[in-house]
């Protein structure tokens, strides 16, 4: 009990959702709480807006999630089925990864996208229970294994002028168009933090920037992108991290996640 509202109070972020979601009062969230801090000895619950776990805390988040996982699927709920927290580029999100949650019937996803260089960071706050990431070396509690490469290409708009226009880019954690410039000035930049937003963005004139090759392939063919770099790109290697256990639903959403990235990712 004082595990499940632990990880209740992390999630909804605020005692009151957490009461709300457990059909309980605050104060018995608050009591639970401060039952368990007592008796792991450290405080656990970071009290802000919103609530989060402190250090101590991260690894009993990801530990409750597991556990709330695999009674979830003991129990087999028919109405809610099992839910499955994953976190995922954008870039793949937009390409390659949804087809593989349709070979995992009767689960419920909550998708949460980050750049691959950050994605991990959900998974060591035991937010997440699997990533696609860019990280190699595994979260500790989880696998890791590599799906293969994403390649990227330099696209603008017909009559764009790289060498003057902005440089587009996903947020300020997306280092995809600076890491080809290799160290080149820095043109001015658009932040577009939407996969499909992003494109358009490009398509429509407005500056350059890296575009999966799945995608920008098509749209070069078609006259709407041109390559403003041929024979250069850009290599991501991608990994799937995910939580060591022996879960039914994780395991074959790995499985169908394997599937998607061999059909579509660079080897």
């Amino acid at each position: 009990m004082q595990l499940a509202t632990f990880l209740a109070v992390v999630t909804e972020g605020s005692f009151e959702a957490a009461a709300r979601m457990l059909h309980v009062t605050p104060s018995a969230v608050s009591q639970r709480i401060k039952a368990l801090e007592q008796s792991v000895g450290q405080v656990l619950v970071r009290r802000a807006k919103p609530c989060t776990a402190t250090t101590a805390g991260q690894a009993l988040v990801r530990f409750a999630g597991q556990v709330a996982l695999l009674e979830r699927e003991a129990m087999d709920q028919a109405r809610d089925g099992t839910r499955l927290a994953v976190v995922v580029n954008a870039d793949s999100l937009n390409t390659w990864f949804p087809p593989a949650l349709t070979q995992v019937p009767g689960v419920l996803f909550e998708l949460h996208t980050d750049d691959q260089d950050h994605s991990a960071d959900l998974l060591r706050a035991g937010v997440a229970m699997a990533a696609v990431t860019a990280e190699d070396v595994a979260v500790q509690g989880c696998r890791v294994e590599r799906l293969g490469v994403m390649r990227y290409l330099a696209v603008a708009a017909p009559g764009v002028d790289p060498a003057r226009a902005p440089m587009v880019v996903y947020n300020r954690k997306d280092r995809l168009q600076h890491r080809f410039l290799d160290g080149t000035p820095e043109p001015p930049v658009h932040y577009v933090p939407a996969a499909a937003a992003f494109e358009e963005t490009i398509r429509l004139g407005l500056g350059w920037g890296m575009v999966p090759e799945q995608n920008a392939r098509p749209e070069i063919e078609a006259g709407r992108y041109v390559d403003i770099a041929p024979g250069r790109y850009l290599d991501v290697p991608l990994h799937w991290q995910y939580w060591r256990i022996d879960s039914p639903t994780l395991n074959t959403l790995t499985a169908a996640v394997r599937t998607a990235a061999a059909s579509a990712l660079r080897v």
